[in-house]
């Protein structure tokens, strides 16, 4: 067991001098990810709001006119287009007037009307795949509650539908959690992989060679303040989440808080790995984000990782956010059990002690111990 020696004391009280002496380096841990949280929370969405549509109808009928006027009124509709021939309709698309049209046949009402099923042509620009998709599912559930059958290929009755954990389907609420093991992810990754190489930039690194201190104590005091900052900036955005964005935290906060700490600390391994190869700070801002954001895009945060190929499914395993996204979306809509936090909680602790193993390998190298 490592004792708190008078050493590793001062250690640790000079990392957080450096990095809260200055006025600049609190501005950049505080107010750009709070700023971010803000913004990202209502930029980073994948709702479909404002969608312009174009319709042609050709029947004119009681049931067209109903379908025509659910659609108008529905939330996610900004304006329709009312066209009079295919042409025109084509002609909206490929100017990228609107994201979709919709072709009602001269037959669609009296279909309708004698209980056969009533078909809608539904034209989505492939150019806007994820919105026209989007869009295109709503329309279906528009068509359901009309009565009439699905728009696009089933006769099948509708069926209910209900979400669970989140049944107004607010986006918000996976983004915002997310947000907060994202941001505080880069921060612990920014203030870890800067400590040696500011050292070394600034020319104290040889200073540290000859100090009392050994490598161990220097390695765990680069390792502190990291720790200390990313824990308390992911527990005020987990607060933030709750309290600023009236996202319900159903979880377990006992549960919560020793998993924050794990993946932080799995995070300020793979940043002294990072800040042990690099000789300037340039270099270490480089190598966090060359670092960083291949981990967000395969954590499950935009993508699901059941959708990534097999090789990259397993690389998304070593990945601690991916584990630690689960259990922060699951403690705040899911109250998400204790076995289930455990079993992403463990590949946290095997990634903490691997990290934190190399970087030591690293920076004793550096070291010359």
């Amino acid at each position: 067991m490592l004792r708190l020696s008078p050493t590793l004391r001062a250690q640790c009280v000079k990392e957080f001098l450096c990095l809260l002496r200055d006025p600049r380096s609190r501005y950049v841990l505080i107010v750009p990810p709070l700023m971010q949280l803000l913004v990202f929370a209502f930029a980073a969405t994948l709702d479909v709001r404002n969608v312009d549509l174009a319709v042609l109808d050709r029947d004119h009928g009681r049931w067209s006119h109903e379908l025509v006027a659910r659609i108008g009124a529905a939330a996610f509709v900004g304006r329709l287009h009312a066209v009079h021939d295919r042409a025109a309709l084509h002609a909206a698309i490929d100017r990228r007037e609107v994201v979709a049209a919709l072709d009602i046949p001269e037959t669609f009402s009296r279909d309708v009307a004698a209980g056969r099923t009533g078909r809608v042509q539904v034209i989505v620009d492939g150019r806007r795949a994820n919105a026209g998709q989007i869009t295109l599912g709503y329309l279906q559930r528009i068509a359901a509650d009309l009565g009439a059958p699905e728009t696009v290929t089933s006769s099948a009755a509708p069926a209910a539908v209900r979400h669970w954990f989140n049944p107004n389907l607010v986006y918000r609420w996976f983004v915002v959690p997310s947000l907060a093991g994202i941001l505080s992810m880069f921060v612990a990754l920014l203030v870890t992989a800067l400590s040696i190489a500011r050292e070394r930039e600034l020319g104290t690194f040889d200073q540290l060679l000859v100090s009392p201190a050994t490598p161990l104590e220097i390695i765990v005091a680069k390792t502190v303040p990291a720790l200390v900052i990313g824990t308390a900036l992911g527990l005020l955005m987990v607060t933030a989440g709750v309290v600023g964005f009236g996202i319900p935290f159903t979880g377990s906060f006992a549960l919560l808080l020793p998993c924050l700490v794990l993946f932080i600390l799995s995070v300020v391994g793979i940043g002294l790995m990072v800040s042990s190869i690099c000789a300037t700070q340039q270099q270490a801002i480089l190598g966090t984000f060359a670092v960083g954001v291949p981990m967000v895009i395969m954590s499950g945060f935009a993508t699901p990782v059941e959708n990534m190929p097999p090789v990259l499914q397993g690389l998304a395993q070593a990945i601690p956010l991916k584990h630690f996204l689960v259990i922060v979306q699951g403690c705040f809509v899911k109250a998400l059990p204790a076995a289930d936090v455990f079993a992403n909680a463990w590949p946290m602790l095997v990634i903490a002690v691997v990290t934190l193993g190399l970087s030591t390998v690293f920076v004793r190298a550096r070291l010359g111990a």
